[in-house]
């Protein structure tokens, strides 16, 4: 037997290896290049994603997108005000940066969802940057100077790089990183806003968390009657909120008058707060003008010197140092969010198109001194509840600003400073990750829990910008450290005999040192109709995780057979994103799609994937979702050679490997932030998808002490029956779905000495 396997091993690594094929660059080209008019023509249509859907708008989606525009708009107002005081800002450049981004933001968007416009992080982060610009050269420029060259820098560094196709540089930073420094950012936003609440002064709000924390606490005794505006409009907010919540889940009938309830809390407590205000402080004012209260006073009407932006260089070098952690934190926001909500409604986005939609955004927004406006996650989440269908409801957002800058500006003047606090306070506590979100990390991958964990402790005892740049450096040398230690196997496929029976064989894949060279002589056959095969070739990370998804969804949709009937379903019933092909041209999508095969199991070889990140887990669970959602049933996931434990840990804990039905898994394992209320769902969506049969796992009997051989145990947990050993079991296990195997098909016997295997 020994001289057997030396004969095998002979014929695989002892052949003298075959001429390498070579292509030339001008094949290459050539071959991903055919039509370069029309890759132009494609490239600049792509720019404009508006031309795909709007020829199809109708009334069902006209309506769904005014009830969510003017929805959003109503918090909006009050909020973008709100964010304008954090970063030291007038509150009319808030109401400036909201109108602007709602409105050009639909022209470019792959998103329905998003909304931009102000949000807490970035506001806080320039505040900063002014309170360091004014440090270093005080007095020479004015802060909404340096705010709107802020956005238009940031703007066009952002949209060159959506431009070149570059947004993949956006997924080498993992989700964690991105929550820890937005829990941090939070904790920050909301101790700097406390001391306005409860009209505290005499401190920099600006400085590091735990010092604002501390000199708030030592300044209570001095707390103002601004607490009598600010903690009741903070209580409010909350006990509304509760209590509509609470009557949502007991009268379920009521659900829908309760959420606009709630979504119109922040305007009708500012409402409240404002005419409280003014009926105490209009009998109450010194003769030194002042007000016993902090309010917002003079609001100018309408746009202030609309014209192209001054951009002095001497303010362009002292804002160098600060220009990075404001673009990092203007596009890496935007596209977690985009991303969140776009797996959350069962739609795809393109980073490099919403690259460009927030780079557009901002140096358009500059012309009208906006500063710097993202995506915002509050009033995203509203936007979706409020049931928008396309992104043109954020033209009815922009009315409801243009009518606020141009009819309530003389009703601002009475406004509490420390009623908005209590909003921002109210918004930006949602922001803070939830335990189980943390403890999600934890159970995938506990360095990148302490990754997290160092973000959140630098923002809090540091700055923003420092609580950035720890998160990216500690993933990226985590990174780096995965890459020069590598685990895996090279795995080599021999012929197994039973030497009792040496009629008896099967093929197995055992771990071999190879050069992984296919012999050019043998024919490779696709995969039984229904079965997809897919072997990733490199850990499974954050970095390469949306790839290995664009891959398998992009092959699924081009040669698996679509579960829905596409002409059966109305127009305006069909998703904007999806439409789906004209009328005329149905009978032909019809037939084609009929051609094709169904899908219903998906083999993935795991054998060289040492490592699995939340990013990946999540990425994974994007792609069964859009399988399924394509096929609309069930498909099957077995996975082979999951070598490592970890990587056990982190598939089960997004429900894979157990047979767990999807409808039991949340779309989103570890959102950046919580996501509260139902979600809108597409066309096909609403099908009830039952679950298949669970395949037994393969046994084995195992030698024991005597070489008794009546002693079994299985090769794998039988709770994991999805995981398999090999290759070769998986496909077999995939290739009789809902079906289990018969104990001649996965038992292998092994009594005495194995040696021979």
């Amino acid at each position: 037997m020994a001289s057997t396997i030396k004969h095998i091993a002979g014929k695989i690594v002892g052949r003298p290896e075959d001429e390498a094929p070579v292509i030339t660059t001008a094949n290459y080209i050539k071959a991903r290049a055919t039509d370069p008019k029309r890759a132009v023509i494609d490239y600049l249509t792509s720019l404009f994603p508006i031309l795909g859907w709007i020829t199809r708008y109708n009334t069902g989606w006209l309506t769904g997108d005014l009830i969510a525009g003017l929805t959003v708009g109503l918090v909006l107002v009050p909020q973008s005000m709100s964010y304008a005081q954090i970063a030291t800002l007038p509150p009319q450049y808030g109401l400036y940066s909201s109108f602007v981004g709602v409105l050009v933001y639909c022209f470019f968007a792959t998103s329905k969802d998003v909304s931009i416009g102000p949000v807490a992080v970035m506001s806080l982060t320039v505040a900063q940057i002014i309170a360091a610009v004014d440090s270093k050269h005080p007095n020479e420029w004015s802060g909404p100077q340096i705010a709107t060259t802020v956005a238009f820098i940031c703007g066009f560094i952002v949209l060159g790089i959506g431009l070149l196709r570059l947004g993949w540089i956006v997924e080498f930073i993992p989700l964690p990183a991105v929550s820890g420094f937005m829990t941090g950012s939070a904790i920050n936003i909301v101790a700097g806003q406390v001391p306005g609440l409860m009209g505290i002064t005499g401190f920099n709000t600006r400085a590091a968390t735990y010092e604002v924390i501390i000199n708030t606490l030592k300044g209570l005794p001095g707390t103002t009657l601004d607490a009598a505006w600010g903690l009741p409009g903070l209580a409010a907010l909350y006990i509304i909120r509760i209590a509509c919540n609470r009557i949502s889940d007991r009268y379920p009938r009521s659900r829908r008058a309760m959420f606009f309830v709630s979504v119109s809390r922040n305007a009708f407590i500012i409402i409240v707060l404002t005419i409280a205000a003014w009926l105490y402080c209009r009998d109450h004012k010194s003769k030194s003008g002042k007000y016993p209260i902090k309010i917002l006073q003079n609001v100018p009407r309408g746009f202030q010197d609309v014209g192209p932006p001054v951009i002095d260089t001497e303010l362009l070098k002292a804002l160098a140092p600060q220009l990075p952690v404001a673009t990092i934190i203007l596009l890496l926001e935007h596209i977690a969010i985009s991303k969140s909500f776009g797996r959350m409604n069962g739609y795809k986005i393109n980073p490099n198109q919403e690259l460009i939609a927030i780079g557009v955004t901002n140096t358009v927004g500059s012309v009208f001194h906006a500063y710097p406006a993202t995506g915002s996650f509050s009033r995203s989440a509203l936007k979706s509840k409020s049931g928008v269908r396309t992104p043109i409801a954020g033209i009815f957002t922009a009315v409801v600003v243009i009518v606020a800058l141009y009819g309530l500006t003389p009703a601002f003047y009475w406004i509490p400073s420390a009623g908005l606090s209590a909003v921002i306070i109210h918004a930006v506590a949602d922001l803070v990750a939830a335990p189980s979100q943390v403890y999600t990390f934890w159970r995938i991958s506990p360095i990148e829990f302490f990754i997290w964990t160092a973000a959140v402790l630098v923002t809090v005892f540091s700055t923003i910008e420092n609580g950035i740049y720890t998160s990216i450096c500690a993933s990226l040398a985590f990174l780096l450290l995965r890459i020069a230690h590598p685990r895996g196997s090279f795995l080599g496929k021999v012929k197994v005999s039973d030497p009792r029976d040496p009629e008896k064989s099967r093929e197995v894949f055992l771990p071999l040192r190879a050069d992984g060279v296919t012999n050019s002589d043998i024919k490779i056959e696709p995969p039984s109709p229904g079965v997809i095969i897919y072997r990733l070739e490199e850990s499974y990370l954050y970095p390469n995780c949306s790839i290995v998804n664009s891959a398998i969804v992009d092959y699924v949709k081009e040669h698996i057979r679509r579960g829905i009937d596409v002409g059966k379903i109305k127009l305006r019933d069909r998703p904007w994103n999806d439409p789906g092909p004209l009328h005329g041209d149905l009978a032909a999508a019809k037939a084609a799609n009929d051609a094709k095969p169904d899908l219903h199991a998906i083999v993935l070889d795991f054998s060289v994937v040492s490592h699995i990140d939340t990013t990946a887990v999540q990425a994974l669970i994007d792609t069964r979702n859009e399988v399924q959602r394509w096929v609309n049933h069930p498909v099957e996931f077995h996975f082979a050679s999951v070598l490592s434990p970890w990587s056990r840990r982190a598939l089960i804990a997004g429900g894979f490997g157990t047979g767990t039905p999807a409808s039991d898994i949340p779309p989103e394992i570890a959102p950046v932030v919580p996501y509260r209320g139902p979600l809108r769902g597409d066309w096909g969506k609403d099908n009830e998808i039952p679950t298949s049969d669970i395949e037994a796992p393969e046994i084995m009997e195992l030698p024991v002490s005597g070489g008794n051989p009546s002693n079994t145990a299985p090769l794998v947990p039988l709770d994991t029956p999805f995981f398999h050993l090999d290759l070769a079991s998986a496909v077999r296990a995939a290739g009789a779905p809902g079906i289990p195997l018969s104990r001649a098909e996965t038992t292998v016997k092994t009594v005495g000495d194995t040696s021979y295997i």
